[in-house]
């Protein structure tokens, strides 16, 4: 079975090898690399990933500000994605967390009947007061997150989605896959949630396209969860918040952003059965020596970058008031202060 796993990235080359590793003990056999305006030394990593196999490096395609909706545009013109079984559109601090079987894809694919599409819900792990950035697994440090089946006061929760070969796709979004509506309903395609359950109707031809990201998530993770470590480190979330996101350049990440997945209310350690496979698998990427010196290029320039920032009065700034805040969603946070909690 081949799986090719698709994502844009822009200076994220501290967290290539752990995705790209813990990606490949789960049975992703390819990847789909788009990135752009790197300047921790992300593009050099992947150029030599590309040599050794298995990984496709790309410019993204964007002539505007809309890199990854240009570069799923651009992506079924890729052989690699033409010769896959399954495609999976992830970014770099998302894990798929399969609960069944032998914890791999084609585990999930089993248990969920061999649809079409698979949508697995989002579960944010929160900070949890780290402060410092740190070369370890981002799976390991991370093990807190907010009540699964709620997060901040919404039970729905936005998915990312495994797509198989012949899924009448009109065009990748970030979040699902989207086909043309004039396919008569009984050709529509068999598509489930992380727990094996058909995703309603209007999830799989939604009245409004930006609103088709998300559903509701109680009982939706049985198989599945896709752990999201949108925070990671305090060091790592002021770089991020200079870089941008992949859709819009200096994207500003406020203190909104961050308290609602900040939470870490519940623990969850499950995926941390993969901790010796994934130790065993970098210590071999890192054992080559281009591979190894260039990840630590990307980890002394991801250093350098949280040194310049806080370098800078508004970021020092922001790194303490971040670093103040409770770990409580907005709407509870504020509940806590009018009874006097807090």
């Amino acid at each position: 079975m081949r799986i090719t796993a698709v994502t844009c990235v822009k200076n994220e080359g501290p967290f290539l090898l752990e995705w790209i590793a813990y990606n490949r003990l789960i049975g992703v056999t390819d990847f789909l690399f788009y990135s752009n305006d790197c300047t921790d030394g992300t593009d050099n990593l992947l150029d030599a990933l590309a040599a050794r196999g298995g990984v496709v490096h790309l410019p993204n395609p964007a002539r505007s500000r809309k890199y990854q909706m240009e570069a799923l545009k651009d992506c079924p013109r890729q052989p690699v994605i033409g010769a896959s079984d399954w495609v999976w559109v992830a970014d770099v601090d998302e894990f798929l967390n399969i609960h069944v079987g032998d914890h791999t894809l084609p585990a999930l694919i089993e248990a969920c009947g061999n649809p079409q599409a698979i949508s697995v819900t989002f579960q944010y792990f929160g900070n949890d007061a780290v402060w410092d950035f740190v070369d370890t697994p981002v799976i390991e440090q991370f093990t807190r997150s907010h009540n699964p089946d709620l997060w901040c006061a919404d039970p729905q929760m936005e998915v990312k989605t495994l797509t198989r070969r012949g899924f009448p796709l009109q065009y990748f979004g970030a979040h699902r896959p989207y086909f043309r509506e004039a396919i008569p309903k009984d050709h529509w395609p068999v598509w489930t949630d992380g727990a094996g359950r058909p995703v309603h109707d209007k999830f799989k031809v939604p009245p409004n396209p930006r609103r088709s990201r998300k559903f509701h998530c109680a009982g939706a993770r049985k198989y599945a969860t896709l752990n999201h470590y949108a925070l990671r480190s305090l060091d790592s979330y002021l770089v991020k918040n200079d870089r941008g996101d992949v859709n819009r350049a200096n994207r500003a990440f406020d203190d909104t952003y961050w308290l609602e997945r900040s939470d870490v209310a519940y623990e969850d350690r499950s995926i941390l059965r993969h901790s010796d496979a994934l130790a065993q698998a970098l210590a071999v990427m890192k054992s080559d020596p281009e591979i190894g010196r260039l990840h630590e290029e990307c980890v002394a320039r991801h250093r350098a970058k949280r040194d310049e920032l806080l370098a800078q009065e508004p970021y020092r700034l922001l790194y303490d008031h971040l670093k103040g805040l409770p770990p409580y969603p907005p709407g509870e946070y504020a509940l806590m202060q009018e009874l006097g909690l807090a």
